[in-house]
């Protein structure tokens, strides 16, 4: 190596065929698509975990801080990045807010994207959420599409469901990925429509079972990511847990490989190495090909992980926000507008209902009969039937919106986020309105964070003061913090998801059909519309 450069690359005399008792160098891996935020870590502490799985490099997506604090947000990203070695491609966010249906806390336009491009490391287009507003050829979205093209920046896209000619049509747009496909068959109309797709692996969104046969066929067109990642997760692994069960499961070391280390260098143009002399030393070592366990990652030459451990130094977080949220009341979560005339006590009223399910963002819509007491619809935690609420964060004494969800299986307490996808206004379930009101204002009074709380009057909270979507304390820290209440909302408060927190995050994004709640009310995600 030479000042950060592979120089060369030497083949040992009389070296016939590998040798198996020996580790392997290999390019690093690449997270294709991801939210840092969702890490609850600033760039800097994710970029301290990830190194120590022998990831190298992302292409992230700072529209979680978007929504939050506009442009100034997508500049704190890069700020605390650039205190790292690490290689973060940063998107320009295409849809913030992401629609009109709910309250941001910012507006990125057409104008402030071409600003943005003007920097060398805003690397493409984040993930145009606003699907129907490409199929429908929205003047605006089309605005934002046509300056990627101009500044030369792919454009990422986001199309849950998207089928046949409707996906055609998204892709001729100029949208070059997905990673929202939920199905093969999904995935190859978007791959016939020239199309890049991502595999994915989160927190929450779990794809990697549905779509990892397409890898024989598609290899040079696939890419690994986990858009969002909680950190107790990451402590455990990254891009490399995907690496060891595609390969696990029979497919080509070199085609995966490919997939995970090489398919988003090529697409992103991003300046990470590849093991070929003059490139950037960029490169891991593992073990082996089977269990891929990461020995030491290097960027440009420095040893910057080895044996499970970062040796990057923590860099100083600054804390930026954007909260203005009121404490709230019981009474404010009653649904009144379901009141009847006459009704008797006791009486049961058909009523919408989000139904959730572990491991996807998707939702759907059931209409199940609800109890009814003193005219206002009650939780029936008996059919797993809880009380979601959305409270907007960004304005002084608004009221919350109020709906009902099934499948969180909570059996008693509440859960509440400043987290909440994609314009992070307050997203709580309980189990009673007493809980459920008490954990919304646990994180009002932390102005940001996570919340959870029993009947019994035990409560765990996990502050977020850096937009109320990370936190300034090291990455192992947060992610004990996290892992207690993880554990909390499992063994103590009854619910059976994989991650409580990181569903609940989603019930405010309107975009993933079916049914979802924003802070003015519950929302049809396949009519784009409000339910009446």
């Amino acid at each position: 190596m030479a000042e950060g450069r592979i120089a060369a690359l030497e083949v040992v005399p009389g070296a016939t065929s590998p040798d198996s008792t020996l580790p392997y160098a290999l390019p690093g891996f690449v997270d294709a698509h991801v939210h840092v935020e969702s890490s609850l870590l600033v760039p800097s502490e994710f970029a301290r975990m990830a190194l120590a799985h022998g990831t190298v490099a992302t292409v992230s997506d700072p529209h979680e801080i978007g929504n939050v604090l506009g442009v100034a947000g997508v500049q704190y990203m890069l700020d605390n990045a650039a205190t790292s070695p690490f290689k973060f491609c940063f998107g320009a966010p295409s849809c913030v807010p992401a629609t009109p249906f709910e309250t941001a806390g910012a507006e990125i336009t057409a104008q402030d994207i071409e600003l943005l491009f003007q920097n060398p490391k805003i690397g493409y287009l984040a993930e145009m959420m606003n699907w129907p507003g490409v199929l429908h050829r929205d003047p605006v979205v089309l605005e934002k599409i046509d300056l990627a093209v101009r500044y030369g920046r792919p454009v990422d896209g986001h199309a849950p469901g998207l089928r046949g000619d409707d996906a055609t049509r998204y892709a001729s747009a100029g949208i070059s990925t997905d990673h929202e496909c939920f199905t093969a068959t999904e995935a190859r109309d978007k791959l016939a429509a020239d199309m890049k797709i991502l595999i994915r692996e989160g927190s929450a969104a779990r794809n990697f079972d549905a779509l990892i046969e397409l890898l024989p066929q598609y290899y040079d067109s696939l890419m690994f990511c986990s858009d969002d990642k909680h950190p107790d997760t990451l402590l455990l692994g990254h891009i490399n847990q995907l690496v060891q069960r595609a390969v696990a499961l029979g497919y080509s070391v070199f085609e995966v490989l490919q997939v995970a280390c090489l398919n988003p260098v090529a697409h992103y143009h991003l300046p990470v190495g590849q093991l070929r002399v003059g490139d950037p030393a960029d490169f891991i070592v593992v073990t082996n090909l089977t269990d891929f366990a990461v020995q030491q990652t290097y960027l440009d030459g420095e040893l910057v992980a080895e044996n499970g451990a970062c040796l990057l130094p923590a860099a100083p977080v600054g804390v930026v926000n954007n909260f203005h949220a009121q404490p709230i009341t019981v009474a404010q979560l009653a649904i009144n507008q379901y009141q009847l005339a006459g009704a008797a006590p006791g009486s049961q009223v058909l009523t919408p209902v989000i139904e959730c399910f572990d491991g996807q963002l998707i939702t759907a819509r059931r209409d199940l009969a609800l109890p009814l007491a003193d005219g206002r619809l009650q939780p029936d935690p008996a059919q797993d039937v809880l009380k979601l609420a959305v409270l907007n964060r960004y304005a002084l004494g608004a009221p919350p919106a109020v709906a009902f969800i099934k499948g969180f299986g909570l059996k008693a307490g509440a859960l509440a986020s400043s987290v909440g996808h994609d314009s992070h206004n307050i997203t709580a379930v309980g189990a009673d309105d007493e809980s459920l009101a008490r954990a919304i204002n646990l994180v009002v009074a932390a102005r940001s964070g996570l919340a959870a709380v029993h009947p019994d009057g035990r409560e765990l909270v996990l502050p977020l003061p850096v937009a109320g979507l990370m936190s300034d304390r090291p990455g192992p820290v947060v992610a004990a913090a996290y892992s207690g209440l993880d554990d909390f909302a499992k063994t103590q408060l009854g619910s059976g998801l994989q991650a409580p927190f990181m569903t609940l995050s989603f019930m405010a994004l309107l975009v993933i059909p079916s049914l979802k709640l924003s802070d003015k009310g519950l929302f049809d995600g396949e009519k784009f519309e409000f339910v009446q």
